[in-house]
């Protein structure tokens, strides 16, 4: 389920367990919000929270957490959170072991990022799944965007028009922490019922689009080639070297060149996905992309790196930035 219909399931007495995973980290955290404050309404005011780091982890001290409810104990709230997203073979055995035994009295939460195929079907995956609801936190991007941002809008009794919806989506640049700040914000200066306009936008909301090296990678994968456009002149405005961009897009490249290969070998990105570090939207985008060139081409992009790199040096003329904009142009080109 995702956190639309987890609202309308807490109407109802609160599942045996909760498996909250994916991307999104608002929604994942909006998605505990919900269930502690449903948890609270229901009776369940005891709480422990773990987090789980690092393979040493204590998995008997949450195991005793079900063994230490008396008969007429109050009702308690369990949350694990695993950041990794692998509890490991410990935790995996422990986590089997606590949807077995998990006491009538007790809730158990589980909050992870988005787990692959494999994870899901693990053994306590499954364990959690068949117990109680898995709730997944799935990117809002593309088209979804504007429409979730004037949902949240209206939830505050504010409307929009239709080009400072599309501003409002430009400047978060998919950002739905940052995009929820700027809604509370403009629920503040504005009161209910006003219509918000470009003006409004560009008044109130800061540019808070992350215009991080790291998301050149997604962009020019999906050959979202007014996005690179849009990141490289925000990069280049705030005074950044092209050192970096550089370097992240050459291991790019190489990765690429990784993945044709283990395509033509008839493995998937699932398969290779934590080997390449292929996650988040790389792991959708990267298929598409590794296909877009000849192995030759790949390596010919590779050198058009290196001469990039000795611009920056001054080893050669030209101007870094411009190769960096052509070079970032013709990756991201799909025809």
């Amino acid at each position: 389920m995702n956190n639309s219909q987890l609202a309308q399931s807490l109407h109802a007495p609160l599942q045996k367990s909760y498996l909250i995973h994916g991307d999104e980290e608002l929604l994942r955290i909006e998605a505990v919000d919900m269930l502690r404050a449903a948890g609270q309404q229901q009776g369940y005011r005891q709480r422990t929270v773990y987090t789980v780091e690092g393979s040493h982890f204590d998995w008997n001290a949450v195991l005793a957490e079900t063994q230490s409810m008396g008969l007429f104990s109050e009702q308690k709230w369990l949350e694990i959170h695993i950041p990794s997203g692998k509890p490991g073979k410990n935790g995996g055995d422990a986590l089997c072991e606590l949807a077995e035994r998990l006491p009538d009295a007790m809730v158990l939460v589980l909050v992870l990022p988005k787990l692959d195929k494999a994870q899901q079907q693990s053994k306590w995956f499954g364990a959690f799944s068949r117990l109680g609801a898995v709730v997944e936190a799935q990117p809002v991007t593309g088209h979804a965007l504007p429409a979730w941002i004037r949902e949240r809008l209206r939830q505050h009794r504010l409307d929009i028009e239709s080009d400072a919806l599309t501003l409002f989506a430009e400047r978060v640049e998919g950002n739905l922490l940052a995009a929820k700040q700027e809604i509370d914000k403009l629920s503040l200066l504005y009161e209910a019922g006003h219509l918000l306009q470009t003006a409004d936008i560009e008044q109130a909301i800061a540019q808070v689009a992350r215009f991080d090296v790291f998301q050149l990678s997604s962009a020019w994968m999906a050959g979202d080639m007014a996005r690179v456009a849009r990141l490289l002149d925000g990069l280049q405005a705030e005074g950044d070297e092209p050192v970096l961009m550089l370097w992240s897009v050459a291991e790019d490249i190489r990765t690429m060149i990784r993945l044709a290969a283990a395509l033509r070998q008839g493995k998937t990105v699932t398969q290779v996905r934590n080997e390449l570090r292929l996650w988040g939207d790389k792991a959708q985008y990267a298929a598409q992309a590794a296909y877009r060139f000849s192995a030759g081409q790949w390596l010919e992009l590779l050198q058009e790196c290196a001469k990039i790199d000795r611009q920056i040096k001054g080893a050669e003329d030209g101007n870094a930035w411009d190769g960096l904009r052509h070079l970032l142009m013709r990756l991201s080109r799909t025809d």
